[in-house]
């Protein structure tokens, strides 16, 4: 089978999202059920909180924009660009993942979560860095160029 990096970079970037909503979800399910849920940072209003939601849509946003990206250009430079990106966000699961194992009470279903987001996310590596390596579709061999379609 021919490999079609930005399917699986896209598929990939998908698992990955609904993994982080996941997260999200586990976290709050508590409150669901008459439960505290853990504060890492107690606020009194939104504004309190401000910077950490506009990081946390930064978070999820960049992902959203790759996956567009990605359907649209083929370009070495993207490439590139992906694929530190994805570095990046691999680095921020695996540090929030250690983080999250030294809290006081460490909640193991988050923990399995997040592990299974990481090796995701070297999975999307992975692939990120052999899309960046692969030869760009704009440079077709000619016989490819002239072949005949049936």
């Amino acid at each position: 089978m021919a490999a079609n990096y930005q399917i699986k970079i896209i598929a990939l970037w998908i698992v990955f999202l609904l993994g982080i909503l996941f997260h999200t979800q586990l976290g709050l399910m508590p409150l669901f059920h008459g439960l505290s849920v853990t504060e890492s940072q107690k606020a009194t209003s939104m504004n309190d909180i401000s910077t950490i939601m506009w990081l946390m849509l930064g978070f999820f946003v960049l992902p959203m924009l790759a996956i567009i990206a990605t359907v649209f250009t083929d370009s070495k430079r993207y490439r590139v660009w992906h694929f530190g990106l994805t570095v990046i966000y691999s680095i921020l699961n695996f540090v929030h993942m250690l983080l999250d194992l030294l809290l006081p009470q460490v909640v193991w279903y988050q923990i399995a979560l997040m592990l299974l987001l990481f090796l995701v996310g070297l999975l999307l590596n992975f692939v990120a860095y052999q899309w960046m390596k692969a030869p760009s579709s704009h440079h077709k061999s000619p016989d490819r160029l002239t072949a005949s379609h049936p």
